[in-house]
């Protein structure tokens, strides 16, 4: 049987791709998005909803398919206020959980970051920890984290400090190995071939660290 899927995100860099990859795969007939304002994608499978995605939580009747992909995700410098970037980076991924038990969604898979810590001292792996315990606490069915390094992304947007990053690990990735591999630099793409793979097969964990989600990507 086919499935339907649900992206929260799909106006990003990794939402955006796993979308096209979506509309091509004869695995699903129905991919369903919310967000804040129209993607610009166009497709016969897509259902959009351009919603208040603080208020996710009141459109539980829409909510409906057999995964959620929750691609959402903000950083310090785009979003300064620390009240709305946890509002967006554990509220959202939160409400998604809480939806997914509430109508029997079989699967949820969720992009945090490598370094999530609920003790943290970092601001960032501190909300990204948080957001994984308290997902979990929610016991939505076959959860998993996907745990990134550095994404080597190319956006529209200026991100200066990302980009300078984004070169540096060119150079570094090759000297990353043993233990050290998980902080290579990831590419979205190898990310949403993971977020696939394990949308029809099991990990045994449910947080997937960045060498790992590179090794899937590869199998």
């Amino acid at each position: 049987m086919k499935k339907t899927a649900i992206i929260l995100g799909i106006t990003g860099v990794t939402g955006s791709l796993l979308a096209k990859h979506l509309f091509d795969d004869e695995r699903f007939e129905k991919v369903i998005s919310f967000h804040r304002r129209p993607s610009g994608l166009q497709h016969p499978k897509l259902e959009e909803h351009v919603i208040d995605m603080f208020e996710l939580e009141k459109h539980q009747e829409a909510f409906k398919a057999d995964v959620v992909f929750c691609c959402v995700g903000t950083t310090q410098s785009k979003t300064s206020d620390r009240e709305t970037y946890k509002k967006i980076d554990y509220g959202i991924p939160l409400a998604a959980a809480k939806l997914c038990v509430t109508n029997d969604i079989k699967r949820l898979i969720v992009i945090s970051a490598l370094g999530a810590d609920p003790e943290s001292r970092v601001f960032y792996n501190k909300v990204k920890g948080e957001m994984e315990r308290d997902v979990l606490a929610k016991k939505p069915k076959n959860t998993y984290f996907l745990e990134p390094a550095l994404l080597a992304a190319d956006r529209e947007e200026k991100r200066v400090a990302e980009k300078i990053g984004i070169a540096a690990f060119k150079v570094l990735n090759p000297f990353l190995i043993g233990p050290l591999k998980k902080f290579r630099s990831i590419k979205p793409k190898a990310l949403v071939k993971t977020i696939l793979y394990l949308t029809f097969k099991t990990y045994e964990e449910a947080r997937v660290p960045s060498d790992e989600i590179q090794k899937l990507a590869d199998a």
